[in-house]
């Protein structure tokens, strides 16, 4: 037999029924300890035809291991992976409805709508001021996420960038390596924004708690007190990010982000400063506000007013 799944019950029964197992059930065996999380997600049909047997051996390899039949098998299947598969059913559960574009349209901006609306009611207050005075004390601002996690945390840093000084992404080119070499370097007076919802990538887990040892403050911003990041932080920020196509809705952590740069910059001193450098640096890049413009092109004409052209 091949590598254990992480669902070990699903081994055992395996191995305690091995002796009795016919040819075709080791074929189902092999695949399902090979291939536990594609297995979980499959339908009997489906299995049957991947293994390359009946509908009806699927069903007598889940009694061969003493389940009630194959939904009870599948079942038990899952545990392990029910973060990680929670999307997948959600999607199946929809795409066994016929709908038209533009009602899946209406349904996702509904969706977002109700996150957003959600993420709003639930703000502590206390929690937006410490995160606002966190990232205005702070030394320097260091964002983590990775996965869907790595643009959000681009974001907060280019929204950021015009308020403040030294404001850093560590998801990097390199990912968590270089985020794990630049870790030792922060210290107390730095603050690490880590970002991280289902599925949660243990990079950043991992790299969240090493910092809140090495005794620098951690924000984050995740989904749920439940979240894996929630107790390494010093103040956590939540979204709602229910999604029935996707396993998580960026949206709402996207207006989340913006709440919360919104706060910072209207606290932050200089703020208008910076938006008014921030407006000349980009006006040469701006469709019909290019400098060239407003100068006398090589070889052309000096223009004359009116006044002169009369005379």
């Amino acid at each position: 037999m091949a590598a254990m799944p992480r669902n070990t019950e699903i081994a055992r029964r395996v191995a305690r029924a091995l002796p009795s197992l016919s040819r075709a059930h080791r074929q189902v065996a092999d695949y399902v300890l090979s291939h536990p999380l594609q297995a979980a997600t499959m339908p009997i049909d489906e299995l049957a035809a991947t293994v390359g047997v009946s509908v009806a051996t699927a069903n007598r390899f889940a009694r061969a291991l003493e389940f009630d039949g194959y939904a009870q098998f599948r079942a038990a299947l899952v545990l392990g992976f029910e973060s990680a598969l929670a999307p997948v059913e959600r999607l199946r559960s929809k795409l066994e409805h016929r709908a038209t574009a533009a009602g899946v349209f209406a349904a996702a901006l509904e969706g977002i709508r109700d996150n957003v609306d959600l993420t709003a009611r639930s703000l502590d207050a206390r929690a937006c001021e410490q995160a606002v005075d966190a990232i205005l004390r702070a030394r320097r601002v260091f964002v983590m996420g990775y996965g869907s996690s790595s643009w959000l945390g681009g974001l907060l840093q280019r929204s950021l960038v015009p308020v403040r000084d030294n404001v850093y992404t560590l998801a990097s080119i390199e990912s968590p390596s270089a985020a794990a070499r630049m870790l030792p370097r922060l210290t107390p007076d730095d603050l690490l924004v880590a970002i991280a919802f289902p599925r949660y990538f243990s990079d950043t887990v991992l790299l969240a708690r090493s910092a809140r040892e090495a005794g620098v403050p951690v924000l984050a911003l995740t989904d749920r007190v439940t979240s894996p990041l929630a107790p390494l932080a010093s103040v956590v920020l939540y979204a709602h990010t229910e999604s029935p196509y996707f396993a998580n809705s960026e949206a709402s952590v996207l207006a989340l982000i913006e709440a919360l740069c919104s706060a910072v910059s209207h606290r932050a001193k200089g703020s208008l400063k910076g938006a008014a450098q921030l407006a000349e640096a980009v006006l040469p890049w701006l469709h019909g506000s290019h400098p060239d413009r407003l100068r006398p092109q090589p070889g052309a004409a000096p223009r004359r007013s009116r006044r002169t052209a009369r005379t």
